[in-house]
């Protein structure tokens, strides 16, 4: 990994490849492209695409798409309840087990962290807090399955108060999504699954067909062609983000230790080649100890090829003079995980400003945040971290005002409300002020 002294050239490296990339594909999924629409599209003009064919074609566009672009041939849209129940009788019990304690420890954070609504009668105004009818949840299925992700989203959204909570996830090759996904979507309380990737699934929960229903918001992560489907559907449907390749930025002093910075920099180096790993330090002895337990533990992975690329092409060492210096350069780049690895990181926490998530100590890793922590593991990446907060139960529900005043109170605030619409030109909203007002000045009031 590249270690880096300069600011500038940090800097440099750390915005190369960063934002969405929502243009460049590989030549493979390229030639998919020209080979399922008969044409070279751009992935804007392809999604475009399928969002149009779903829209007018319904579930025999999703049919064929599958088949086209994934080579599965689908005897049914929706997988039948039994096979859930199935799958959680198969998967092994130890991994079961895993799954109940995530979904135990997501539900208990979500609940500490529900919005309530409130009221206060002296002012009279407060808020009800009411959550989404449907919400549809995207899992990728792509090089491995993602159970925890069901965990990650459904569970938020059933102690948000959704009402139906329906999920999309590819199909593999026999025509059933993989197993242990099924066995997460039952234990995290799904209500319908459905076994369709891609743009196409994003298209089907946001139009609804006859067999995929549409819902009030869609959330998950995807690949490009799903995230730019979220994208182009905003505004018709709720989003909840748009996700590009995960991103850890580990700030280390000269107390850390090399070994744990190092494993925790290629657990999130395995998930993607696009995946950026990163280490902010004040110790050169620390930067150069990480580089050597990077080289010696990436042969061991059953993905080092990924993580070798992601840490070769995205990753760097950055030293910086002090830990002020570090924090400064840490919130300019936003990332999706903070990890503190320093003598007191609780003394440091108030300097956090642009983080997805904050992991203090290094025994509070990521990896934990990625399966069992309590918080959701899917966070803003790409920057996104300045103006986003992660998925939870905050992002399930509607906060409507409720305003309720007496008749004290309104006779001194519609004298305001009057004056500042006049000023606006807005006589009618004047005149709806003031006839409170002659109303109760008349002597039958």
């Amino acid at each position: 990994m590249r270690i880096v002294n300069s600011l500038v050239e940090a800097k440099k490296l750390l915005s190369e490849g960063r934002g969405l990339d929502l243009v460049t594909v590989p030549p493979h999924v390229q030639a998919t492209t020209e080979r399922v629409f008969g044409e070279p599209l751009t992935p804007p003009e392809a999604v475009a695409r399928i969002l149009d064919m779903v829209r007018s074609e319904g579930d025999a566009a999703i049919l064929r798409l599958t088949l086209e672009i994934e080579g599965v041939r689908l005897s049914a849209i929706e997988v039948p309840p039994d096979e859930l129940d199935a799958a959680y009788e198969s998967t092994d019990p130890r991994v079961i087990e895993a799954l109940e304690v995530s979904a135990e420890r997501v539900e208990r954070f979500h609940n500490a962290a529900k919005t309530r609504a409130w009221m206060d009668f002296d002012e009279g105004y407060g808020a009800l807090v009411v959550a989404c009818e449907s919400v549809g949840i995207y899992v990728p299925g792509g090089t491995a399955p993602l159970p925890s992700t069901v965990i990650m989203s459904a569970v938020p959204a059933r102690v948000a108060g959704v009402g139906d909570i329906i999920l999309c996830t590819p199909s593999e090759h026999d025509g059933k999504p993989n197993a242990v996904t099924l066995a997460a979507a039952r234990i995290a309380g799904v209500d319908r699954v459905f076994g369709i990737g891609g743009a196409q699934a994003i298209a089907a929960m946001a139009y609804g067909t006859d067999a995929v229903p549409a819902v009030d918001m869609i959330c998950g992560p995807g690949n490009l062609f799903v995230t730019l489907a979220k994208k182009m559907l905003y505004g018709e449907v709720g989003i909840d983000g748009l996700y590009g390749p995960t991103e850890t930025l580990v700030i280390a002093d000269d107390t850390a230790n090399a070994t744990l910075c190092a494993a925790d920099l290629l657990a999130q180096a395995e998930h993607d080649a696009l995946a950026k790993p990163v280490m902010v330090t004040t110790s050169d002895r620390l930067a150069q100890a990480v580089a050597a337990e990077l080289a010696a533990r990436l042969p061991r992975l059953d993905r080092a090829s990924t993580a070798r690329q992601a840490v070769e092409d995205q990753g760097c060492i950055v030293v910086v003079e002090d830990l002020e210096q570090a924090f400064s350069l840490a919130n300019w780049f936003a990332p999706e995980h903070m990890c503190l690895m320093m003598a007191d990181p609780w003394s440091w926490l108030g300097q956090v400003k642009n983080a997805g998530a904050v992991f203090i100590g290094e025994f509070s890793h990521e990896v934990l945040g990625d399966y069992v922590a309590g918080p959701s593991h899917i966070m803003p990446t790409a920057g996104t971290a300045r103006f986003n907060s992660g998925l939870g139960v905050h992002s399930f529900v509607k906060v409507t005002p409720v305003v309720a005043f007496n008749e004290e109170a309104t006779v001194d605030l519609a004298r305001s409300a009057a004056a500042i619409a006049r000023a606006e030109g807005l006589t009618g909203h004047a005149e709806a002020a003031e006839i409170r007002l002659e109303l109760l000045d008349s002597p039958e009031s």
